[in-house]
């Protein structure tokens, strides 16, 4: 309740919000951003299945955010929990998160981040169009297309698993957005990582690798195709754009991104200086070896194993229609995102020892 200029009180109603892959890094930073806002944030897991809440634990959320079991393979699971909860937004940033691991399970990539966004459409449609919906797309689906920097407009050439799976929802948002009149927006959401990234990401190994080598560990980083280039930007700001599409009066669909790509190697090397580290470069290609130029300490190997079959070119995205109608831009740079990853994996491992 707040008091107006005239002295009346006006009741607001607080907003509701259905979060989807809560537990992950987005889902984790959206919840306590929307909590900010004075929403009632429920998370969706799936039944039965165990939860790895550190994210919660690290953010402060424990005790905020309510979990509902849902089965999003069942529409009429969904139809029930959207009649009982009646949200005003939906979040959906579930899925399989890896894109090396979708060319081992391309299945579970169409099921879980293809058919889930399909099947909570479909749900909305059925129910209540009032609710607004956000997917998040990936630049991932721009793949191996030879526009540079990437918007809107840019062709889609998907060439992985995840990214067909995710432009099979995002495709899915545009025409149930069309047809039926859904507020269905959709973020293409350019890299975005920060201190709540997994150790399955490229970033978090190589800040929570090189962290447990400053502490004395004797370990070496093992990297893949440390040339690739990507626009990387920070969590905690993206989240913030998917709120700002679900505010608008009309549904659209904007592209996330930073408008600048780092390359791997140049993520290692900022990191290893962090924590004194000066890596010297030997060797090309899949014999590439960093040392540390003080010590000679071999710090980083290539792993070939861990290539992807087929890697995109260059992405950068174009995020002048986002700042034009979101008026959303980037805050946190890319040598102030590795600082802050660096910090807090030397705390972690500092804690531990």
């Amino acid at each position: 309740m707040i008091i107006n200029s005239r002295g009346k009180r006006i009741i607001l109603m607080q907003k509701i919000a259905i979060i989807t892959g809560i537990s992950g890094q987005d889902g984790s930073y959206l919840a306590k951003f929307l909590l900010s806002k004075n929403y009632r944030v429920i998370g969706v897991r799936r039944p039965n299945a165990s939860s790895d809440l550190w994210r919660f634990s690290e953010l402060g959320l424990n005790q905020d955010v309510e979990m509902l079991d849902l089965n999003l393979q069942d529409k009429d699971d969904i139809i029930a929990a959207l009649r009982k909860i009646k949200p005003d937004e939906i979040y959906n940033l579930g899925g399989q998160t890896s894109v090396q691991t979708s060319f081992y399970s391309p299945a579970d990539a169409a099921k879980y981040s293809g058919l889930n966004a399909l099947l909570l459409l479909e749900a909305l449609k059925d129910t209540e169009r009032s609710i607004r919906f956000y997917q998040a797309s990936s630049s991932e689906m721009f793949g191996a297309s030879k526009t540079s920097p990437q918007n809107e407009q840019s062709p889609f050439q998907p060439i992985s698993p995840y990214a067909a799976s995710k432009l099979t929802a995002h495709l899915g948002v545009r025409n149930f957005r069309n047809t039926y009149g859904l507020h269905a927006s959709a973020g293409i959401m350019f890299n975005h990582e920060s201190p709540m990234r997994g150790l399955e990401f490229v970033t978090r190994k190589i800040t929570y690798t090189l962290a447990n080598i400053a502490c004395g560990s004797d370990a070496v980083l093992s990297l893949g195709n440390i040339e690739a280039r990507r626009d990387w930007g920070y969590a905690g700001d993206y989240v913030q754009a998917m709120w700002a599409m679900l505010q608008q009066d009309n549904p659209d669909e904007y592209v996330i991104a930073t408008g600048k790509s780092n390359s791997v190697k140049s993520f290692t090397h900022k990191a290893a200086a962090l924590l004194g580290y000066d890596i010297i470069w030997e060797g090309e290609a899949h014999e590439t070896c960093g040392y540390d130029k003080l010590s000679g300490r071999l710090l980083v190997n290539i792993d070939t194993s861990l290539y992807r079959p087929i890697d995109p070119d260059e992405t950068v995205g174009d995020f002048s229609k986002a700042l034009k109608k979101l008026n959303w831009e980037p805050r946190v740079s890319f040598d102030e995102l590795i600082e802050l990853m660096v910090d807090a994996d030397l705390k972690r491992v500092q804690d531990l020892r």
